[in-house]
């Protein structure tokens, strides 16, 4: 965070980006066709059950239809699995014909270079998302092989993870569609 005591300099600063919360939010109004898929690896099925006090209490298919709901014109598909090669399959399915993945990969993040070089393979952004911070959990989990392949990582806040990734492939849009007008 950077504090500044001009406060001319802080006024503008502040207006910018409320001129970009701004365009955002009518971007994200008047989006028409936007798919964005969010792809969750193993264990995740089990959010609500598994580990309340590191992961909360609500399952992932309720906070799907909050989710939603706050972008009802992005079409938000979802899928889950425990197996790395349909994890696989599936960012290779969807990776060309979306506009965006976020992926919790959970363990596997860890661990799959497959995953890294399917991302490397697909031609939509792909977000990174991790509902916990993993850098204040054990020392296996600060290492993501799949970070460098991706348009960005998000972590630690919650199922708000998720909210903050579909908003990033959103704004991603907006600045893409933007920058093809001129």
């Amino acid at each position: 965070m950077v504090i500044c005591n001009n406060t001319k300099m802080r006024n503008n600063g502040l207006a910018t980006i409320v001129s970009d919360l701004q365009r955002h939010k009518t971007y994200i109004n008047s989006v028409n066709e936007m798919n964005i898929i969010i792809i969750n690896g193993p264990n995740l099925n089990l959010l609500g059950k598994r580990e309340p006090d590191i992961y909360g209490h609500q399952s992932f298919e309720d906070y799907l239809e909050v989710l939603k709901a706050a972008y009802p014109k992005v079409n938000i598909s979802y899928y889950q699995s425990n197996i790395e090669g349909e994890l696989i399959n599936i960012i290779q399915e969807t990776g060309f014909i979306s506009d965006g993945i976020v992926l919790n990969a959970g363990a596997y993040t860890h661990t799959s270079i497959a995953l890294a070089d399917a991302i490397r393979s697909i031609k939509c952004p792909v977000i990174e998302v991790h509902i916990s911070n993993t850098h204040k959990r054990e020392e296996f989990r600060h290492k993501s092989f799949l970070t460098a392949a991706c348009k960005g990582t998000i972590l630690g806040f919650g199922m708000d993870s998720y909210r903050l990734a579909v908003d990033a492939l959103v704004h991603a849009k907006m600045e893409e569609e933007e920058n093809n007008k001129d």
